[in-house]
Protein backbone atom coordinates (compact mmCIF):
# COMPACT_ATOMS: atom_id res chain seq x y z
CA UNK A 1 0.00 0.00 0.00
CA UNK A 2 3.21 2.11 0.72
CA UNK A 3 4.34 1.62 -2.15
CA UNK A 4 1.19 2.60 -4.49
CA UNK A 5 0.81 6.05 -2.21
CA UNK A 6 4.95 6.68 -1.97
CA UNK A 7 4.96 9.19 -5.73
CA UNK A 8 1.50 11.11 -4.86
CA UNK A 9 2.66 11.98 -1.26
CA UNK A 10 5.89 12.29 -1.96
CA UNK A 11 4.32 15.83 -3.79
CA UNK A 12 3.08 16.72 -0.84
CA UNK A 13 6.87 16.04 0.91
CA UNK A 14 6.81 19.37 2.75
CA UNK A 15 3.19 20.63 2.70
CA UNK A 16 1.87 22.29 6.01
CA UNK A 17 1.54 19.97 9.08
CA UNK A 18 -1.58 18.60 10.88
CA UNK A 19 0.11 19.51 13.79
CA UNK A 20 2.36 22.21 15.13
CA UNK A 21 5.48 20.39 13.73
CA UNK A 22 8.33 22.33 11.86
CA UNK A 23 10.28 20.30 9.92
CA UNK A 24 13.53 18.24 11.62
CA UNK A 25 16.67 18.80 10.47
CA UNK A 26 19.98 17.14 10.43
CA UNK A 27 23.35 17.42 8.91
CA UNK A 28 26.53 15.58 8.90
CA UNK A 29 29.72 15.95 7.06
CA UNK A 30 33.67 15.00 6.54
CA UNK A 31 35.49 17.57 8.82
CA UNK A 32 38.91 16.60 6.46
CA UNK A 33 37.09 17.73 3.14
CA UNK A 34 37.85 21.25 1.83
CA UNK A 35 34.42 22.71 1.43
CA UNK A 36 36.12 25.71 -0.03
CA UNK A 37 37.50 23.74 -3.04
CA UNK A 38 33.90 22.63 -4.13
CA UNK A 39 32.26 24.91 -6.79
CA UNK A 40 29.90 22.68 -9.38
CA UNK A 41 28.25 19.89 -8.89
CA UNK A 42 26.61 17.38 -10.61
CA UNK A 43 23.15 15.64 -9.97
CA UNK A 44 23.89 11.48 -10.33
CA UNK A 45 21.56 8.68 -9.63
CA UNK A 46 21.63 6.77 -6.29
CA UNK A 47 22.39 3.44 -6.51
CA UNK A 48 19.25 1.26 -5.07
CA UNK A 49 17.24 4.74 -4.43
CA UNK A 50 13.55 4.74 -7.08
CA UNK A 51 13.37 8.15 -7.78
CA UNK A 52 9.27 9.83 -7.17
CA UNK A 53 7.47 10.78 -10.12
CA UNK A 54 8.84 13.16 -12.67
CA UNK A 55 6.83 15.96 -11.05
CA UNK A 56 8.01 15.75 -7.94
CA UNK A 57 11.81 15.51 -8.70
CA UNK A 58 11.87 18.41 -10.89
CA UNK A 59 10.58 20.42 -7.64
CA UNK A 60 12.93 18.53 -5.21
CA UNK A 61 15.84 19.59 -8.19
CA UNK A 62 14.56 23.16 -8.56
CA UNK A 63 14.00 23.83 -4.78
CA UNK A 64 17.74 22.22 -4.11
CA UNK A 65 19.52 23.85 -7.39
CA UNK A 66 17.85 27.00 -6.07
CA UNK A 67 19.74 27.16 -3.04
CA UNK A 68 23.18 25.50 -3.62
CA UNK A 69 23.60 28.72 -6.05
CA UNK A 70 22.91 31.09 -3.32
CA UNK A 71 26.06 28.94 -1.85
CA UNK A 72 27.91 29.66 -4.69
CA UNK A 73 27.89 26.42 -6.84
CA UNK A 74 26.97 25.78 -10.25
CA UNK A 75 25.38 22.92 -11.78
CA UNK A 76 27.33 20.79 -14.24
CA UNK A 77 26.57 17.96 -16.44
CA UNK A 78 30.45 17.12 -16.76
CA UNK A 79 31.82 14.28 -15.10
CA UNK A 80 34.84 16.65 -13.74
CA UNK A 81 32.24 18.72 -11.69
CA UNK A 82 33.48 19.22 -7.58
CA UNK A 83 30.43 17.25 -6.22
CA UNK A 84 28.35 14.48 -6.79
CA UNK A 85 24.56 15.44 -5.51
CA UNK A 86 21.96 12.67 -4.96
CA UNK A 87 18.56 12.58 -3.24
CA UNK A 88 16.73 9.78 -1.69
CA UNK A 89 12.93 10.42 -0.79
CA UNK A 90 10.70 8.07 2.04
CA UNK A 91 7.55 8.20 3.49
CA UNK A 92 6.54 6.64 6.77
CA UNK A 93 3.33 6.00 8.60
CA UNK A 94 3.03 7.01 12.30
CA UNK A 95 0.12 6.78 15.14
CA UNK A 96 -0.67 10.10 16.66
CA UNK A 97 -2.52 9.71 19.95
CA UNK A 98 -4.84 12.67 20.79
CA UNK A 99 -6.63 13.12 24.33
CA UNK A 100 -8.51 15.68 25.71
CA UNK A 101 -10.65 16.41 28.71
CA UNK A 102 -14.41 17.58 29.24
CA UNK A 103 -13.05 19.17 32.57
CA UNK A 104 -16.55 19.29 34.03
CA UNK A 105 -18.08 17.50 36.87
CA UNK A 106 -17.70 17.63 40.54
CA UNK A 107 -14.16 17.94 41.72
CA UNK A 108 -12.40 17.27 45.04
CA UNK A 109 -12.45 21.17 47.87
CA UNK A 110 -14.11 22.60 50.57
CA UNK A 111 -17.57 22.71 50.42
CA UNK A 112 -19.92 24.07 53.75
CA UNK A 113 -16.91 23.61 56.11
CA UNK A 114 -16.00 20.80 54.54
CA UNK A 115 -13.47 18.32 52.68
CA UNK A 116 -15.93 17.43 49.58
CA UNK A 117 -15.93 15.33 46.50
CA UNK A 118 -14.50 12.82 44.44
CA UNK A 119 -13.15 13.17 40.74
CA UNK A 120 -14.86 14.40 38.23
CA UNK A 121 -14.68 15.31 34.39
CA UNK A 122 -13.94 12.70 31.34
CA UNK A 123 -10.83 11.92 29.49
CA UNK A 124 -11.37 11.20 26.06
CA UNK A 125 -8.70 10.11 23.52
CA UNK A 126 -8.56 8.97 20.02
CA UNK A 127 -5.98 7.52 17.26
CA UNK A 128 -5.21 8.60 13.98
CA UNK A 129 -2.84 7.47 11.31
CA UNK A 130 -0.08 10.50 10.16
CA UNK A 131 2.26 10.34 7.24
CA UNK A 132 5.99 11.68 7.73
CA UNK A 133 7.59 12.81 4.54
CA UNK A 134 11.92 12.00 4.54
CA UNK A 135 14.28 13.59 1.83
CA UNK A 136 18.31 13.18 2.58
CA UNK A 137 20.68 14.54 0.17
CA UNK A 138 23.99 13.36 -0.26
CA UNK A 139 27.00 14.99 -1.58
CA UNK A 140 30.22 13.07 -2.52
CA UNK A 141 33.87 13.83 -3.58
CA UNK A 142 33.97 12.09 -7.10
CA UNK A 143 37.55 11.43 -6.33
CA UNK A 144 37.63 9.00 -4.32
CA UNK A 145 34.22 8.96 -4.41
CA UNK A 146 33.62 9.78 -0.59
CA UNK A 147 30.54 10.88 0.75
CA UNK A 148 31.39 14.67 2.11
CA UNK A 149 28.23 16.02 3.24
CA UNK A 150 24.67 14.44 4.29
CA UNK A 151 21.39 15.99 5.26
CA UNK A 152 17.95 15.17 6.39
CA UNK A 153 14.68 16.92 6.75
CA UNK A 154 11.57 15.26 7.87
CA UNK A 155 8.06 16.56 8.50
CA UNK A 156 4.68 15.69 9.02
CA UNK A 157 2.69 15.69 5.58
CA UNK A 158 -0.78 17.49 4.73
CA UNK A 159 -2.44 15.81 2.13
CA UNK A 160 -5.05 18.39 1.49
CA UNK A 161 -2.27 20.73 0.80
CA UNK A 162 -2.50 23.07 -2.55
CA UNK A 163 0.17 22.81 -5.29
CA UNK A 164 1.51 26.28 -4.38
CA UNK A 165 1.99 25.76 -0.61
CA UNK A 166 3.52 22.46 -0.97
CA UNK A 167 6.02 23.99 -3.58
CA UNK A 168 6.72 26.76 -0.79
CA UNK A 169 7.05 24.13 2.11
CA UNK A 170 9.48 22.26 -0.14
CA UNK A 171 11.70 25.24 -0.74
CA UNK A 172 11.27 26.36 3.02
CA UNK A 173 12.49 22.81 3.98
CA UNK A 174 15.49 23.01 1.32
CA UNK A 175 16.58 26.57 2.36
CA UNK A 176 17.05 25.19 6.41
CA UNK A 177 18.57 21.95 5.78
CA UNK A 178 21.14 23.59 3.28
CA UNK A 179 21.86 26.25 6.05
CA UNK A 180 24.65 24.45 6.95
CA UNK A 181 26.39 23.84 3.64
CA UNK A 182 29.20 24.62 3.74
CA UNK A 183 29.35 23.22 7.15
CA UNK A 184 31.94 25.82 9.56
CA UNK A 185 35.37 26.11 9.23
CA UNK A 186 37.15 24.12 12.02
CA UNK A 187 38.08 26.02 14.76
CA UNK A 188 42.07 26.75 15.38
CA UNK A 189 43.68 24.96 18.20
Amino acid sequence: MMKKLLPTVLLLLFAGTTSALAQDVRYNFDSSANFASFKTYKWVALEGNKPPNELVEKQIRESIDAELAKKGLTQSQSDEADLFIGYQVAVDSEKQYTTYSTGYGYGPGWYGGGWYGAGGGMTTGSTSTILIGQIALDMYSPAPKTLVWRGVASKTIDTKAKPDKQKKNLDKAMAKLLKNYPPPPPKKK
